[in-house]
């Protein structure tokens, strides 16, 4: 942090680091192919730096020239003096506001520093598939995609809501709206059980809390401040604008859970925090005109549940890998065949330290489809946002922060109904969700 006009400035990164460690943070940005001048952030740097130094002096005398003149009438000298300061100092930070701006501007670009073990890559196409796991369906028909089973039973209408709402939304009907909903209460269920929780973490060999998740229903839309703050809103063209107003629609339930404790100071018996967020989310898509118009995988508009925790900065990394063992167990418990995927360092995004994606097999599309993503962003939100710990030493840090998915419901379902289809247009219900759909077993 920084102090400067009684303005504070809070980096993204630490400008300690970024001084002392230039190559490494321009490398960074390479690897993520963001385009930032590293060194005219560092000139910038010094030059704001001398000019507050230079303020700082400036006030000093100032104060010392109003002492001056208190007890009795000022001389001439004096008066003569108090104004010249003033009009130096007017002009100094004249100077200094358009370079902090810039140099705010730059250090909002800088990407958070990818782990050492993050596959360097120059596109998607260079992601690492680790392992995969469970067992693929095997069917003695030919699997239909999730749209003609679901178009053929009346569960997602399109066209109609195309002519009400205009292409990538869609109407959700009948048995598929009860599997979503079933797909809310079994993970809410499964997340919030402290034992459940305690056995993935032992399974996985991980020393975490099993404390259990808060299911919240955050706001669907977000001022701009925080959400530039989380780093999600470097894409802009993805996302939706309130008209007039310095409001954006959620793309995630994460956006506007992670700026929750914004300029807030946690006490560290806190910790973790852990919240579940239902959102409807809204993305636009844009760039992927013609790409996956059919079904439901990618839609201006769908609903998700999303992990989002808070923790300190020595649990942060098994926190992640938590949160990805709770994505595998509950993927496996549906039954559903999955590869893992290690994103590679232009992939996993300008905030992310590591990123990791669960690709579930489709067989009506002969594909893996992603379905689940877990981000590891260790204290680079906190410090754009301003959310601290109060460690019980009585120190002040930043807090980690990570996101996961929960379920999305525009992937799961269609996963679900490709995966457990049957001949005649059926769908087998995964045994785990029967008892929240009247204990049916298929659709």
């Amino acid at each position: 942090m920084a102090l400067s006009g009684g303005i504070i400035l809070i980096y993204m990164l630490d400008i300690k680091f970024i001084r002392e460690n230039s190559e490494v943070v321009k490398e960074a940005a390479k690897n993520k192919n963001v385009n930032v001048d590293i060194d005219r952030l560092l000139n910038l740097d010094n030059e704001v730096v001398s000019l507050r130094q230079a303020l700082d002096e400036l006030r000093q005398k100032r104060n010392e020239n109003a002492e001056q003149m208190k007890g009795g009438k000022p001389s001439d000298e004096a008066i003569a003096e108090g104004k010249r300061i003033k009009e130096d100092i007017a002009e100094f930070e004249g100077r200094l506001n358009p370079l902090e701006d810039e140099l705010f501007e730059l250090m909002y670009k800088v990407p958070n520093i990818p782990e050492p073990e993050v596959p360097i890559g120059a596109s998607e196409e260079e992601n690492v598939v680790v392992a995969e796991f469970g067992e693929k369906p095997e069917f003695d028909f030919e699997p239909k995609n999730h749209w003609e089973i679901a178009q053929a039973k009346d569960w997602i209408d399109k066209e109609r809501a195309a002519k009400v709402a205009g292409a990538r939304f869609a109407y959700v009907k009948g048995e598929m709206f009860k599997l979503q909903f079933a797909l809310v209460n079994f993970v809410s269920d499964r997340l919030t059980d402290e034992g459940w929780l305690k056995d993935v973490a032992g399974s996985a060999k991980l020393n975490v809390s099993t404390k259990p998740f808060v299911p919240v229903i955050p706001p669907m839309m977000v001022k701009t401040k925080p959400f530039k703050g989380t780093g999600r809103l470097s894409k802009e063209e993805q996302t939706y604008q309130v008209d007039d107003d310095e409001l954006w629609l959620n793309a995630s339930a994460e956006h506007s859970i992670c700026p929750m404790y914004m300029d807030e100071i946690l006490p560290e018996n806190d910790l973790p925090v852990r919240y579940l967020g239902y959102a409807t989310s809204f993305r636009k898509e844009a760039g992927t005109y013609g790409k996956d118009m059919e079904g439901i995988l990618r839609m201006h508009q769908f609903d998700k549940l999303e992990m989002e925790t808070f923790t300190t900065k020595e649990k942060s990394k098994s926190e992640h890998l938590f949160l990805i063992a709770i994505q595998q167990r509950l993927l496996e418990e549906l039954g559903l065949h999955y590869q893992f995927l290690e994103k590679c360092t232009a992939d996993i995004g300008t905030p992310n330290a590591k990123g990791v994606d669960l690709e579930t097999w489709f067989p009506g599309q002969d594909k893996f489809r992603e379905t689940s993503s877990a981000d590891l962003m260790n204290d680079f939100q906190a410090r754009r946002l301003n959310m601290r710990v109060r460690r019980n030493s009585g120190e002040l840090e930043f807090i980690h922060t990570n996101d996961a998915t929960g379920i999305v419901m525009s992937r799961i379902p269609p996963a679900i109904i490709e995966n457990y289809q049957t001949e005649d247009g059926d769908v087998v219900i995964p045994e785990v969700l029967r008892k929240y759909m009247g204990d049916k077993e298929r659709i």
